[in-house]
């Protein structure tokens, strides 16, 4: 075995191995001789199985597990000879070059490192920033939206047409082609007009009716309707109204305080103050978002200089890749499909996104150390499960594609970066101001 480790830079090195097939073929005699101690095969005694029917029956996948043994092999006395920190390896080596040759193989591999640095006095670029101020208009404006929201739906005492906005009570059976069709028909149904709950036109048609008064009412349905046997039809619905119903917003006082919290003891004062830091709490995260964060991101990423494991940003590269691959037309991804000039020039062009990705990543995680800002593997199992939940999805489901799909570290990162820049930030004391 013939080792040579070249040091590209601080994150990178290259290693050249040469192996003798002789080894490669003793590691197969060798893992032959071991399976054959455990194979059960009829006509052999158990345990007694001879190398050379092991080797005829699994010969590839023997040769397969020698070659990736010795060249783990191979890659441990790399990392001796050139004095690589093991704990400092990330990700997989990349293979440049592998090809088997009569009497041995030659490897070219690739192997990162995690970068370090000094993290410094990374709190001298955090951005300025003052807390959002909230007026007593926007307050006013919110708790009547809130009112609005709250507001019961109560019937109209009055003899007039219903009109948008009301919620109509009506019974309705539809007909397609003169005969009723299945799932057509309800009773004492609630619709709130101008909502667009029903196909098109039927809402519109409504509009109008009195109490008691039935109605014939035509509407098509579209070309993709979910119902197949209803698609592009014209159909026929009677309907009867029962009931016109409309909001009745209550008044701004301390019993919408208790209708809107939940509470027994809520005042209108309390829920001011609720509504206010509510307010500054969502002025806030709009600020993070839009402006400090990429403006803290920008500094870091501009301040600090090292160098990046090759493997992790050829990684992202092709996450970015993929992802503008997916916003093209059908044309241009036929044109790249195939065609490796294009495929490069593709990757090429998201090259400088990703290395900047790849160094915050780096950068954050770091600082985050310092900081001593941490989140757990249940931590993020909580946050997708309640996501799942709020989207009306499936917890499990969601929880088993993010672990398949191996998107943990990805949402790790996101939540320790969003948590550490609020403690630097100081967010939750500004929320409160």
């Amino acid at each position: 075995m013939e080792i040579s480790t070249e040091k590209r830079n601080e994150a990178n090195y290259r290693v050249e191995a040469t192996l003798p097939v002789s080894e490669i073929e003793e590691k197969v005699d060798k893992l032959a001789k071991e399976y054959g101690k455990k194979m059960n095969i009829p006509g052999f005694r158990k345990g007694k199985v001879p190398p050379s029917i092991v080797k005829k029956m699994h010969g590839k996948e023997l040769r397969h597990e020698a070659e990736g043994e010795a060249m783990r092999e191979a890659l441990a006395k790399a990392y001796e000879e050139a004095g690589i920190d093991a704990s400092r390896i990330i990700g997989e080596p990349i293979f440049k070059h592998y090809e088997e040759k009569e009497d041995h193989i030659e490897a070219e591999i690739l192997v990162s490192l995690r970068p370090e640095f000094d993290t410094g006095d990374y709190k001298s670029l955090l951005p300025s920033y003052e807390a959002p101020e909230v007026s007593d208009e926007e307050i006013q404006e919110r708790i009547e939206q809130l009112a609005e929201q709250a507001a019961p739906y109560e019937s109209v005492s009055e003899d007039r047409p219903l009109k948008e906005g009301d919620m109509a009570v009506f019974d309705f059976t539809g007909y397609l082609d003169g005969e009723p069709f299945e799932g057509g028909s309800a009773e004492n149904f609630e619709l709130v007009i101008g909502s667009g709950q029903f196909v098109p036109g039927f809402e519109e048609q409504m509009v109008g009716m009195k109490k008691d008064e039935t109605k014939r009412i035509t509407v098509t349905f579209p070309e993709n309707y979910q119902a197949e046997q209803l698609r592009g039809k014209e159909v026929e619905f009677e309907v009867k109204l029962n009931d016109i119903k409309e909001k009745k917003t209550p008044a701004v006082d301390d019993e919408l305080a208790k209708t809107i919290t939940k509470k027994d003891d809520a005042t209108l004062e309390a829920l001011r103050e609720q509504v206010a830091e509510q307010l500054r709490t969502e002025k806030l995260s709009k600020l993070y978002q839009e402006e400090l964060k990429p403006r803290y991101l920008e500094a870091l990423v501009e301040h600090y200089s090292f160098d990046l494991p090759e493997n992790i940003v050829e990684q992202e590269i092709d996450n970015l890749a993929n992802q503008k691959a997916q916003s093209l037309s059908r044309e241009e991804l036929e044109a790249i499909q195939g065609n490796a000039e294009k495929i490069e020039e593709l990757r090429e062009s998201v090259r400088e996104e990703a290395e900047k990705a790849v160094k915050a990543t780096f950068i954050v995680d770091a600082i985050a150390r310092a900081e001593g800002v941490e989140v757990s593997d249940q931590e993020i199992t909580q946050t997708l499960y309640y996501e799942a939940i709020l989207n009306g999805q499936d917890p499990e489901a969601m929880i088993k594609y993010y672990q398949k799909n191996n998107l943990f570290p990805a949402i790790k990162m996101g939540i320790i970066e969003d948590r550490l820049f609020a403690k630097l930030l100081d967010l939750d004391n500004a929320a409160k101001k």
